[in-house]
């Protein structure tokens, strides 16, 4: 009976402040009622106000966890977060061909919600070409959609021809998420393409607070434990939707400055 309680593992970077990253993760994975496992990357010295030190894991570092993980527990699906460097992503891409962890939601995190980019070049590439086809489902922001399908998105038609061109770098089922930074716009509105072309629009309102911390993490976990739990993926996008909404729109005062949304809310 050990193997009976749905797994799910995390492979992503510790923020110590735990609004974002692995410990983002952790929290969607225990309000959604699967048991959380993690492979630990890199680790951020981080708070509200900014990230102050950042250190890799050492590769051998991570190849054991997988390894460890894999003889022991029965993990159903599985999740990235920021993978740093070209070393630190081919590392995980070996291991993820190795060991069957079920279901991959890839959170592409080369960009913030402001459009800043986070790796070099070389990073970038990397991910696009080795990761990205991987992922049974890719979860960019606005401006990392923007990256990856070398465009811009100025409209609905875009956005929508934005997910068939991620579709086209080996994702099976792809989500555009909309851009959500100006205080006047009314709703957030995400394009959802699956693997047999079902074209779904999922719009919420927009809610204009500065306690967004962690949500493209918390969106790609709360997809990985549905999907562990044995849900399909269309079902599993509409619930991870509602509930980062949820979380969201019921802020939690933590930190001074830019602060975590809510997963206690988001249930």
């Amino acid at each position: 009976m050990t193997e009976q309680f749905p797994q799910v593992v995390t492979i992503a970077g510790s923020d110590s402040d735990g609004s974002a990253g692995l410990q983002a993760d952790l929290h969607t994975f225990f309000r959604r009622g699967v048991y959380g496992a993690s492979i630990l990357t890199a680790a951020v010295a981080g708070n509200s106000y900014g990230i102050h030190a950042a250190i890799n894991m050492p590769t051998d570092f991570i190849d054991t966890e997988f390894k460890v993980l894999a003889e022991d527990y029965q993990i159903r699906a599985a999740k990235t977060g920021m993978l740093s460097d070209s070393e630190l992503i081919h590392t995980v891409v070996k291991n993820l061909k190795l060991y069957d962890f079920g279901p991959l939601v890839v959170d592409p995190v080369i960009m913030t919600k402001h459009g800043n980019m986070l790796l070099e070049e070389e990073a970038y590439e990397t991910l696009r070409k080795e990761l990205i086809p991987l992922a049974t489902v890719l979860t960019p922001n606005f401006f990392e959609a923007e990256k990856l399908a070398e465009m811009t998105i100025t409209s609905d038609e875009e956005q929508r021809r934005a997910a068939y061109e991620l579709k086209a770098l080996g994702a099976k089922n792809v989500i555009v998420k909309g851009r959500h930074d100006s205080e006047e716009q009314k709703e957030v509105k995400d394009f959802v393409l699956l693997e047999d072309d079902t074209e779904i629009w999922l719009s919420e309102s927009y809610i204009a607070t500065d306690r967004v911390n962690g949500t493209g993490d918390t969106l790609s976990a709360t997809i990985a434990a549905e999907l562990a739990r044995g849900i399909d993926v269309e079902t599993a996008i509409r619930v991870a939707k509602k509930f980062v909404h949820r979380a969201i729109s019921n802020e939690i005062e933590v930190g001074h400055k830019y602060g975590p949304i809510n997963h206690w809310a988001g249930e």
